[in-house]
């Protein structure tokens, strides 16, 4: 084997790690950010380049739980199943550019999410208001 060529796998199989890395589908135990309970499962999925995530279980709520102050045509829908993030793109290391909704507050946050340093199974996500954000961090089930 020539050097260029060991030289290629090396630099393919780092990428290939560092991609592998940054995956973040899957289910993830949600934590809220002021009670610092589990609050419920996500599952983040892609659906051509874009990532979606939907509630899957309710940890706190009953499963029959509504989502009474939604803006859209979530307003009276039931969490379970509900659609809460939209639009996010991989880009420059994070998830970004979508938007992510609080079922119980009733509103849509800009919102930024990565993997943190050194754990690939602790999601941070952030939800932005103009200049303000909360930070959640979420954690891998599957």
């Amino acid at each position: 084997m020539t050097k260029q060529s060991l030289l290629f796998l090396l630099f393919f199989g780092l990428f290939a790690m560092h991609t592998s890395a940054q995956n973040i589908t899957g289910t993830w135990k949600t934590i809220d950010d002021e009670t610092k309970e589990a609050k419920s499962y996500v599952e983040l999925y892609d659906a051509s380049g874009t990532l979606y995530g939907k509630v899957t279980k309710l940890l706190k709520s009953a499963p029959d739980k509504k989502c009474d102050k939604c803006p859209d045509e979530r307003k009276d829908q039931p969490i379970l199943g509900m659609i809460i993030l939209v639009n996010m793109k991989q880009k420059e290391g994070y998830y970004q550019g979508g938007d992510i909704l609080d079922p119980e507050k009733g509103k849509w946050y800009g919102c930024k999410m990565w993997l943190k340093d050194g754990d690939p199974n602790t999601l941070v996500v952030r939800g932005y208001l103009g200049p303000f954000y909360r930070t959640q961090y979420w954690y891998r089930v599957q």
